[in-house]
């Protein structure tokens, strides 16, 4: 660790918060001698904190954000009034959502960059191509993929866009899903391939192989074995000595000079202390709620209407974790509670098909995704008893004989959906609560419909002797986070550039899913990684040439 920086001293970046893009920002500026301070909101939880709970981890939610502190409420439009309700959920702790994420790690394709210019408008949307390539972004994939240690197989995803260099890690084993989701897949004439995932399937830098203990999604990882920026960048970014993490620090909003330029930020630390650091820049990595509610409390004289904010967009096009569940019961023991969640995915059905009458696609995966009290809760299908010794017998059974098929859908980009302040409710530290309000378009639910579908033939054409799902209709929680401060090269219709630059503010980024212009399918972290590789290389040559 560093001496702590003075708060006096400006330093040269301040990053609020350290998860998959704060974590990998800090290193990057670090590596490159610039004096970095990362604020995170959460503890500082190490590899020893880390245990196989269930009650602590999943029930309690120990890793992500108490509601009793941090209060949401949510409407579908903004003619309803907002109740209470957990809608957002991120990651609260030194790493973000990476500590307990399950690891799956997909580059976008190349049409994930260019759909509008593909498919056309969409009405009652904001559907745009991205100011940027897949060419644009490949080189930092890569770079990232490199530095965590991401294991998979180059070449076996048809889809995928063209690669400078292999996976650094072999993929890992496959798990009896993943035997029985290929021959299913193959059977209807698809392309299953080795999930990409950011899990050590062998010793590397340092670090050693999954253990195959099967806590990976809700749970951190206690051998390090998960690639989190915990155990990854911002360890790098420590041993540089120029990066300091003060974690339990909970930014209230950054503040601006007479020119319009940030000076730092306001947070309360561990005690509620309040508390200001000084920067000469502030890249703000806070996950896509929390990122544009920060930008909207740091309002002022000069930014009225929140900061980085001249467009009225920011917190708007909200993109929601959309997706599907199917599960299947099969002969034999399967045992697949056991190791990574994930080790075969499809992406056949990814690109959107005018045939099918709707815009929308989708990567499906194969996977258990329970642990014992959670199966005993939830597992056994709901036609069948949820209570007695008949249900006891049940639970034992499926347990061992269960796989399950998860689709990643698309979310449209929808103005209407949104971040903003709620007038009335407080969190813990006085600040005023998120409001979430979210609903689905049309071709949304058609598209998670069509998903379901295919997913209950690749189970059954695998041997599945009873199908079950919960249909499309529970809309949940998200946990990917995306398009509340989108990139773009018109000021009049983005928050910030294809660097991630403010269109307002010279010397304020933002840096994390909020950023995404549309949604892909899902899993976000690969491409939240290397967006901010590549916000960072800009950064470092801007600042050399004293344009921060």
């Amino acid at each position: 660790m560093p001496a702590p920086y003075r708060a006096t001293d400006p330093v040269d970046f301040l990053v609020v918060g350290s998860g998959a893009a704060g974590g990998s920002v800090a290193k990057e500026l670090s590596q490159a001698g610039f004096d970095v301070v990362v604020l995170e909101q959460g503890p500082y939880l190490t590899e020893k904190d880390f245990t196989h709970d269930e009650l602590k981890f999943v029930f309690q939610n120990y890793l992500i954000n108490d509601i009793r502190k941090q209060p949401q409420t949510y409407r579908t439009t903004a003619a309803e009034t907002a109740s209470r309700d957990l809608r957002m959920v991120y990651g609260r702790q030194v790493g973000g959502g990476t500590v307990h994420f399950n690891s799956n790690y997909w580059r976008f394709l190349e049409l994930d960059f260019r759909e509008r210019s593909l498919w056309g408008g969409i009405p009652g949307t904001g559907f745009s191509d991205w100011p940027i390539t897949y060419s644009d972004l490949e080189p930092y994939y890569t770079k990232a993929e490199y530095d965590i240690g991401v294991s998979g197989l180059a070449g076996a995803n048809p889809f995928e866009g063209p690669r400078s260099q292999p996976y650094p890690l072999p993929p890992m084993p496959v798990k009896s899903s993943g035997v029985l989701f290929e021959r299913g897949a193959r059977k209807l004439g698809l392309r299953p391939f080795p999930a990409p995932v950011a899990i050590l399937s062998r010793d590397y830098r340092g670090r050693t192989a999954c253990k195959h203990c099967g806590y990976c999604p809700r749970f951190g990882c206690e051998f390090a074995s998960k690639s989190s920026a915990l155990a990854t960048v911002i360890r790098m970014a420590e041993r540089t000595k120029r990066c300091e993490v003060r974690a339990d620090s909970y930014v209230s909003r950054i503040e601006t000079d007479s020119q319009g330029r940030v000076t730092g930020a306001a947070y309360f630390d561990a005690r509620r202390k309040e508390r200001f650091q000084k920067a000469k820049a502030v890249v703000v990595c806070a996950n896509g709620a929390e990122t544009p509610r920060l930008l909207l409390m740091s309002h002022s004289n000069r930014f009225p209407h929140g900061l980085a904010n001249s467009s009225g967009l920011v917190g708007k096009y909200l993109m929601y974790d959309l997706g599907t569940l199917v599960s299947g019961l099969f002969e034999h023991p399967l045992n697949d509670h056991k190791s990574i969640d994930v080790t075969r995915v499809v992406f056949d059905y990814y690109a959107a098909d005018r045939r099918r009458g709707f815009y929308g696609g989708g990567g499906i995966d194969c996977r258990f995704g329970s642990n014992p009290i959670t199966h005993a809760i939830l597992g056994v299908p709901p036609d069948l008893p949820q209570w007695g010794s008949e249900w006891k017998g049940l639970v034992g059974e499926y347990f061992t004989h269960t796989m399950s098929s998860l689709a990643h859908a698309t979310s449209l980009p929808m103005e209407s959906n949104r971040i903003d302040l709620d007038p009335v409710l407080k969190d813990a530290w006085g600040l005023p609560a998120m409001r979430v309000t979210y609903r689905r378009h049309p071709d949304d639910i058609a598209n998670m419909k069509f998903l379901l579908a295919r997913q209950r033939e690749i189970l059954e054409a695998a041997g599945a002797r009873k199908v079950w799902d919960l249909g499309p209709d529970d809309l949940s929680y998200s946990v990917h986070l995306m398009g509340t401060c989108r990139m773009g090269a018109d000021p009049a219709a983005s928050v910030v550039d294809k660097y991630h630059r403010a269109h307002d503010v010279p010397n304020l980024f933002v840096v994390d899913g909020s950023s995404f212009v549309t949604s892909g399918r899902q899993q976000p972290t690969a491409t939240i990684q290397a967006l901010a590789y590549r916000a960072a290389a800009h950064m470092i040559e801007s600042a050399k040439r004293g344009e921060v």
